[in-house]
């Protein structure tokens, strides 16, 4: 009796599961199906090489022409390949920004701010996350403010703390000059940073802050309960789960800095590898390297495939992590 019931219940399933396989089955071997199918193939492969090309034109454009000849930019039948294969440009463009000590001082600098910008920032999210105080939102209304002003707007006044750096005028007091001279180096780079009144660091915070959110209050209240205080709370409890929004902030941090030529012209000019390559606009390339004002263009394409070769090695080997880190600090979706 008890046999014949359980193979009363297997017969249903059985029989469900030989239909819907049979119901496959015809999908796959309908002609329409069949025709609806290969036509969205068609149709996703279109569109997902048409939006790989748009993306990669500039890329193969300036690849193009920094192996180009000279005599090959004057030819209207050299479109992508090259007729006269040459490196003689790139190596050109590399002595003329003397290209390794513009990447190292510009590597120097990203480093240097991304690391600085990711402790102030995780500090001030964790405390308009975690912790509640009298103004808090109104803090966080004017961090949100910086991301919408415009540095052009502070740009004399910013100059002229660099320029002449005092504390409280503590320096002047003992000293009686007007203060320090810090511009002409990364100074004012680090200090902005390490205040968290960095390149985009209203962002960051907001990051951190909706991060920190996200994370469930029992993790710190057993903290508090074996006896963490606020600081031992976020660096061994908070930080190591917010791995996402740290790789994220360095990320972001890091190629924003590699990209800026605003703040490297204003406090360390011809410093970095993007302020050099400003030298190479129409007519600023020194006669001896550009042979006539028609070769401009070749150096100036050569530059720019030579100043965006570290950021995509970069993003070879970071996209996977980075893509992830986006979407778990709340960024999308």
């Amino acid at each position: 009796m008890d046999s014949s019931k359980r193979s009363g219940k297997r017969l249903p399933a059985a029989a469900a599961s030989a239909a819907a396989t049979a119901a496959r089955w015809n999908d796959r071997h309908n002609p329409i199906e069949k025709a609806k199918h290969w036509l969205w193939v068609i149709v996703r492969t279109v569109l997902v090489t048409g939006i790989c090309f748009v993306i990669l034109y500039p890329i193969l454009t300036k690849l193009s022409i920094a192996l180009r000849n000279k005599q090959d930019m004057f030819d209207a039948t050299v479109v992508w390949l090259p007729r006269h294969l040459t490196l003689e440009n790139i190596q050109t463009v590399m002595d003329y920004l003397r290209y390794p000590e513009a990447v190292t001082n510009t590597l120097l600098l990203s480093i240097g701010t991304s690391l600085l910008q990711l402790v102030s920032c995780a500090l001030a999210g964790y405390g308009f996350a975690r912790l509640r105080f009298r103004g808090s939102g109104l803090l966080f209304g004017i961090v949100i403010f910086t991301i919408v002003v415009p540095p052009q707007t502070i740009m004399v006044p910013t100059y002229l703390h660099y320029r002449f750096f005092d504390v409280f005028g503590l320096y002047g007091l003992f000293t009686g000059s007007k203060g320090v001279n810090l511009l002409e180096s990364f100074w004012p780079f680090f200090i902005s940073s390490g205040l968290a009144m960095g390149l985009k660091n209203g962002l960051y915070i907001f990051i951190f802050r909706q991060f920190f959110r996200s994370l469930p209050k029992d993790l710190e209240e057993a903290a508090y309960v074996d006896g963490a205080g606020i600081p031992g709370t976020f660096v061994r409890v908070m930080l190591p789960n917010a791995a996402p929004g740290i790789a994220t902030v360095l990320l972001f941090s890091f190629i924003w800095q590699w990209n800026d030529s605003y703040f490297v012209n204003l406090f360390a000019p011809n410093y970095t590898l993007l302020a050099r390559m400003l030298d190479l606009l129409p007519g600023a390339v020194r006669p001896e390297y550009v042979g006539g004002i028609s070769h401009t263009s070749l150096y100036l394409n050569t530059g720019i495939l030579l100043g965006i070769m570290p950021i995509f090695i970069l993003y070879l080997f970071a996209q996977k992590y980075f893509v992830e880190s986006v979407e778990r600090t709340g960024l999308v979706g």
